[in-house]
């Protein structure tokens, strides 16, 4: 290894790049997820901007481009109030940036979990708690704008954090409700919390991932 603490060498390739830049550039992607609106997203997503982790969420989320992403922001505001993201360090090398980042805010309303029908699966109603976990995030960019985004999440100990589990009786009934109320909501054609939004199978969306 001849790369530095900052700049790893990679194999057959040029070192990554680990600087301020890089951080500020992660830091200002996340700061739009965070209170950005559509016309601040189309800033740093693609058109064809594809979030790997929507396949598990509302059909809505999973649109190509800036208005699927603006979608999960709104999910994820929704339920966390204060939501932030603090990047600690990022690494860019090629078409790629990736971030360490801590996620917080406190939960304030439901989340709900989804199929690959894009159909409610459970619900977690608020608890009031606060949460502090890390999370990666990988984006690949086209055009100097965001083509591609996936993540990896600490969410044992955000869901530990915000008294998700273990799960006591009274929660898990207020979960079973929870996630009635959204059921009934989508068979009538809409969102529990994207209401402008149909429910209904997305067809070829991205691949299987996880909440956004």
């Amino acid at each position: 290894m001849t790369g530095s603490p900052c700049e790893p060498e990679r194999s057959g390739g040029a070192p990554y790049r680990r600087d301020k830049a890089d951080i500020a550039r992660a830091q200002a992607i996340l700061d739009v997820m965070r209170d950005g609106d559509l016309a601040d997203l189309a800033g740093i997503v693609h058109p064809r901007g594809v979030n790997i982790e929507a396949a598990l969420e509302p059909v809505a989320c999973r649109v190509p481009g800036p208005a699927g992403f603006h979608a999960t922001a709104v999910l994820l505001r929704h339920a966390f109030e204060g939501l932030s993201w603090s990047v600690n360090t990022a690494v860019a090398g090629d078409d790629t940036l990736v971030t360490h980042a801590t996620m917080s805010g406190r939960h304030v309303g439901v989340l709900y979990d989804y199929d690959h029908s894009g159909q409610v699966t459970g619900a977690f109603p608020p608890t009031g708690r606060t949460f502090s976990a890390t999370q990666t995030h990988w984006f690949r960019f086209l055009d100097d704008l965001v083509i591609e985004h996936w993540a990896n999440r600490d969410d044992l100990r955000m869901a530990t954090q915000l008294g998700w589990l273990p799960p006591r009786p009274a929660y898990v009934v207020r979960m079973l409700v929870a996630t009635a109320r959204a059921r009934r909501v989508q068979r009538q054609g809409q969102e529990p919390v994207l209401r402008d939004q149909p429910a209904s199978s997305p067809g070829n969306g991205p691949k299987p991932g996880v909440r956004g």
